[in-house]
Order: C-alpha cells, then structure tokens, then sequence
C-alpha cells in the first residue's frame, strides 16, 4: 500500500490511499482454489466430462475468489475513460455515452435479434436502419447513405472503393489521389488500398489547405482530393468550396474525411462543401462507444453520382415492407457481414433522436467554444500551433519548455498525477512536439477549469522543479515504464513473474 498526502500529492488531487496492486502470480498459494464442485478435496476430473477438464498448468496461479474479484477489480479501477475522468483525446474524439443509449441498445428486441431472421420477422430493426439512412443523409446533406461499414477506417475504404468503381466505369481508373499533409492519418492507407498513389499537398502557413496548390497538382489522372475539415489542426478549411471546384473541373472526386463532423453537425453540411463522398465515425459525433478493437461502426454518405456503387445488400421499400436487396449490378459488394454493427447503430440512432436538430447544434457550438476556451485560457502559457479561432480541437506544442529540458510527453505524464488523461500528443505530425486538446461538449466549464489550472500548474513545475515533470508520473501506482526497453525487448511468452525482474518486463 502507499500513502499519500505530501504537498505535491494534494497538488496532485491524489491525497489518499493508494493500493498497490500485486500481479495475480504473486497472489498465488498452492492448495487455493477459487471454485467447489462437491467438496474441496474433490478432484474435476472425477465428476466433471474430459472435454471440461484442461491438463495442469505449470506455474498457473491458485487463488481464492475474493483474490480473483479484487485483483481485477482493483486493476479496473487504474482505468482511465469517459466514464470516470475528463478524457482530452484530440483527433480521436472520447465523447461521454449516454446511459440511455446504453439501455436502449439493449432491449431484448434489438439484442435477442438473430442476424439470419427474414426480413419480415425484423421490419422493427429494419425501420430504424432505414430511419439513421436518412437522418445521417440530412445532417450531411448527402443523396444516401450505407450503414454497412464497421469502422471509420473501413468507411474510408468503401468510400475510395466507390470512387475508383466511378472511375473504371468511366474507363479511366485514374492512378493518383491528393492529400493535404494536414489531413487525417488513415487517408493515405485508405487510397493505397485501392490502388492509388498519394501526393501530399502542403499546407498554407496557416495550415490550410490552399485552392492554387490543388489546382498546381490537379491533372487528369487524379481520381480525388481527400481532404479532412476541420482538419486535425482543428482548423476550419476556407477553402473547401474552391478546391472542390478545382477538382470536379478535372473529373475528379472529393472525398471529405468525416471524423471531425462533430464540429460541423447541424451549422454546415458536407455536402453543400462540394464532398462526393464522407464517412461518419459514429464514436467521435454521435455518441456511440469508441471501437478500441471494436465493435464500431462507419457508415458512408454519398452525392449523386455515386448512389450506384454504394454497397449491397441495401433496403428497399416493397409492397409496405421493407427488405435487403442485391439487385444493384454496379454495387461494390458486401463491405461487411450481415450488415454493420447492429448496437452501435441503436445507440446514435437513440443520441439523435434525443438531441433533436437543435439539440445537435448546440452540441456543436458547446464542443467549438470549450475548445477555444481552453485555448484562450492556455495561449499565454503554452505556444499554439497556429493562433486564432479554432473548431472542436486546439493544437499546442512544447515549444519554449526544451530549454528546461522537459518535452510534450513529460507533460502528457505529468496530467496523470492530476487526475486527468493526456490528450493526444505528437499529433498532427506537422507540429512539432503537439499537444492536441478536444474537450467535445459533454465537459462541464468546471471541469474544463481544473484541467487548465492542472496544465498551468504543470508549466510552473517546468521552471520551478523540471526533474519532477520529467520524472512523472509519480503518483499512480506504477511509475513511467521504459517504453524504449518494452519496444525492443517485448515479453512474447508467458514465464513465472518475478515483480521487478528483467523476466516480467517491469
């Protein structure tokens, strides 16, 4: 156990009591047992199947129920998340869930569900579907959506995969797609995907995107413009419009990277910016648990042009019914099995149902000024990537602290001695040393404060006690790990654990 309480702990907000958790091998004593079949001297293998019985496990830790509960629970408790703290994750918005999206997700009618039903046994969940289609067609402005893709990544993929389809039926693939360097990261991986060469477009001093650079890049083998706004300097692109118009001049298509939605939702539509084609994260703008593995879910909105390569099957309307349907010869196919990740679905359907229009600007506008009010209220202290007015994100750096020694990441790790998760640092690599803060909506002014005053403290500890920044974290129950061994030296099998030993990676 560790006690805490010295002045640096309360600064801290860890005053208290602090267990310090040992690995579940330490825990072990022989004879333990965290289970009774009959009597405790009984042995599995005489009242239970083979199949049931696995064969002795060298080392294998034997321990009592309540040591089991505890370990894991004490280990839960060390998490970090939305539900427990102020999680500042820029580029990759961890927004709050609400619990009645939760309960909604689960109603015995939506999770009892099978996948394989008829479709005239799943009109109910076959309704809503049909429903998010057209409200994440409103709110985008698009002519039609798919819900089909898992993730935002695969939405990229659908998305460039309909482009290139557009193109081939046009007889001219086309061999290259444009990105500016300030857009988001999986944008050159989504394109290779499908065949195509990257050509990174340079930002303005600013960090935005500039029309005459695309028109400098714009030829008649480029296929598209991928392009994220705002982008993920958390700066509105002013001049999407012209830069879309460059590129339909030539026969292109735009791609609008839809992750930063949330700053755009109910004030803008991408659509009306000149995008083809977008993917909705439904984690970062509508409410739906982060994928962290999955399950996730991105759906794509399309313009006009590409409604006949959106994937299949598809719903349609028949005789008052709906039903999944094949019958589009131009598709791109299945993206997914089944059709997306049902839950996930119920859940922003459920957000945007609650919030309503007005509900969903508000959210918008909330997210805009938390984030330009961390940024006004830090400016002075921490050095901005780019000065004025920003969307739903503001990028600082760590310049003006190297003198002392201390870097972005000794930062990062300081925030967990106050309570507070690191947001997103060393991204947009276009900023050196970057610190990127998205504190989305859901963030109380209160909350907002404490973390500014938390990072304002942390710069007076640069200047006043450098080793103690570069040194933290030093109140959580593990201390900074040695990322640089844990890279090149991994633990890739299990071994006895000896706490601290070069054998456990401690």
């Amino acid at each position: 156990m560790k006690v805490s309480g010295g002045e640096s702990e309360k600064k801290g907000k860890q005053a208290g009591l602090l267990l310090d958790e040992p690995l579940i091998f330490e825990r072990s004593r022989q004879g333990r047992c965290g289970f009774s079949i009959e009597s405790p001297a009984s042995d599995p293998a005489e009242v239970l199947p083979a199949e049931l019985v696995r064969e002795a496990i060298e080392g294998f830790p034997e321990v009592s129920e309540p040591d089991v509960l505890r370990h894991f629970l004490r280990l839960s408790q060390w998490n970090y998340g939305a539900a427990t703290t102020f999680y500042p994750l820029g580029s990759c918005t961890m927004k709050y869930n609400p619990v009645a999206d939760e309960a909604v997700a689960r109603l015995p009618g939506f999770t009892g569900l099978h996948p394989l039903a008829p479709d005239d046994a799943a009109q109910g969940a076959l309704g809503l579907i049909w429903e998010l289609e057209r409200l994440l067609a409103e709110i985008s402005g698009m002519a039609a959506v798919s819900l089909q893709p898992a993730a935002g990544a695969q939405g990229e993929l659908t998305g460039m995969k309909m482009i290139r389809a557009y193109h081939v039926e046009r007889g001219a693939p086309r061999s290259k797609v444009l990105i500016p360097a300030s857009a988001h990261g999986t944008n050159p991986a989504s394109a290779t995907l499908c065949g195509y060469s990257t050509v990174q477009i340079e930002c303005s001093r600013g960090g935005l995107l500039d029309a005459d650079a695309v028109r400098q890049a714009m030829d008649d083998d480029v296929a598209a413009l991928m392009v994220t706004n705002p982008n993920t300097l958390g700066l509105f692109e002013r001049e999407m419009v012209q830069a879309a118009q460059v590129v339909h001049e030539r026969g292109g298509l735009v791609y609008l990277d839809g992750a930063n939605l949330n700053a755009l939702m109910g004030v803008a539509k991408p659509a009306h910016m000149g995008a083809d084609v977008l993917q909705f994260n439904l984690h970062k703008t509508f409410s739906t648990p982060h994928g962290g593995g999955g399950p996730g879910a991105g759906p794509v909105g399309v313009s006009g042009v590409l409604v006949p390569y959106l994937p299949t099957p598809r719903l349609v309307r028949s005789d008052g019914q709906l039903r999944w349907s094949d019958d589009f010869p131009r598709s791109i196919g299945r993206m997914r099995s089944f059709y997306g990740n049902f839950g996930m679905l119920v859940r922003a359907f459920a957000y945007i149902l609650a919030m309503g229009g007005d509900g969903l600007t508000q959210a918008t506008c909330m997210a805009v000024l938390s984030a330009n009010y961390i940024r006004r209220r830090l400016e002075g202290t921490y050095q901005l990537a780019h000065p004025g007015m920003c969307m739903h994100e503001c990028v600082f750096s760590d310049k003006g602290f190297e003198t002392l020694g201390v870097k972005t990441l000794d930062i990062a790790k300081r925030l967990l001695d106050y309570g507070f998760y690191a947001p997103t640092i060393y991204f947009p690599l276009v900023v050196s040393g970057a610190i990127m803060i998205e504190p989305t909506e859901t963030e109380s002014k209160e909350t907002l404060d404490e973390f500014i005053e938390a990072m304002l403290a942390i710069a007076r500890e640069a200047r006043e006690n450098p080793d103690l920044v570069r040194n933290a974290p030093v109140l959580t129950p593990i201390g900074r790990l040695d990322e640089a061994r844990a890279a090149r030296r991994p633990v890739l099998r299990w071994t006895p654990y000896r706490r601290g030993s070069v054998e456990s990676g401690a």
